[in-house]
């Protein structure tokens, strides 16, 4: 894939990309380019995969997207969407549930918590049995750090490419959960996108940003409203374009910054462009500030 090519360019000493196309063949065609079995730290993008093991619960009946959790009157479901009203980080809430957008590692932290309680096994442990085994993900492990279950992942690009693949046509949960969770989750709520500021609205699901409106973004010009994904400070991205049946992810040695705000919208366009007629528009690249945990 010609577009792959321009990942040699970026100012990053090591980094590893992948495209999965999904359409009517059998098979998915993918590309990569890079370090492909280097282990890189996904940082946020482990939020996609906490997300589909707390998924995977509401599946077998552990929980339920609205049970309490978090604050007072925050069910898992605000926790998933970023609208419980916790801040980035531990502490007491900084708005009531459902008021804001506001992007929380603590709310992961909490998740995780109740699910470990509610299946008597360690969050770890149920990340790797729930979703990482079942999906073939044998070189991506969690760290024992604190707030692991928001940033704690770190593995090479096959396996991010399988938890893409995964977001995009779900084997684990079935096809009414996946489309709630890509679905925007208390549509309207304003907020702050860490790294390019803020949005109104700023659309979320359940674990994965939605692009929606959001003019000034990580993704390309070309990908529709309903792209889906993360990105991580690691200099990590995984993105899901359901409209045209296309999975893009990415892993860097460079933290996230400027370069990467520019840098992953002109490979996606070029990706678009490429494999699936993508729409680009006119305009500048983006420029950003590191932000997102």
């Amino acid at each position: 894939m010609q577009a792959l090519d321009q990942v040699g360019e970026w100012p990053v000493r090591s980094a590893a990309v992948g495209v999965v196309t999904l359409g009517p063949a059998s098979r998915p065609v993918t590309a990569t380019v890079g370090e492909v079995d280097r282990p890189f730290p996904w940082a946020s993008v482990t939020k996609p995969a906490t997300a589909l093991a707390v998924l995977v619960a509401v599946e077998e009946g552990t929980l339920t997207l609205d049970d309490p959790a978090g604050p007072p009157g925050a069910t898992v479901r605000h926790l998933l969407a970023h609208a419980s009203g916790l801040g980035p980080d531990a502490g007491p809430p900084v708005a009531r549930p459902g008021a804001r957008r506001i992007y929380s590692n603590a709310g992961f932290t909490v998740l995780a918590g109740l699910l470990a309680d509610r299946s008597a096994m360690p969050f770890a442990d149920y990340l790797r049995t729930g979703v990482l085994e079942p999906l073939g993900m044998d070189g991506t492990t969690l760290g024992p750090v604190d707030g692991a279950a928001a940033a704690g992942l770190t593995g090479p690009l096959a396996d991010l490419l399988a938890l893409g693949r995964e977001w995009a046509t779900p084997t684990l949960i079935a096809e009414t959960t996946w489309a709630d969770a890509v679905t925007v989750q208390f549509p309207g709520l304003a907020g702050v996108l860490p790294g390019f500021g803020p949005y109104a609205p700023c659309d979320w699901g359940l674990g994965v940003e939605v692009r929606g409106a959001k003019r000034r973004h990580w993704t390309g010009t070309g990908n529709s409203p309903r792209t889906f994904g993360h990105f991580g400070r690691s200099g990590a991205f995984l993105w899901v374009d359901p409209d045209v049946g296309v999975v893009c992810c990415g892993l860097s040695a460079r933290p996230f910054g400027v370069w990467a705000a520019r840098a992953w919208p002109v490979l996606a366009d070029a990706v678009l462009r490429e494999v699936a007629g993508g729409r680009p528009d006119a305009g500048p690249p983006p420029s950003a500030a590191p932000g997102l945990g």
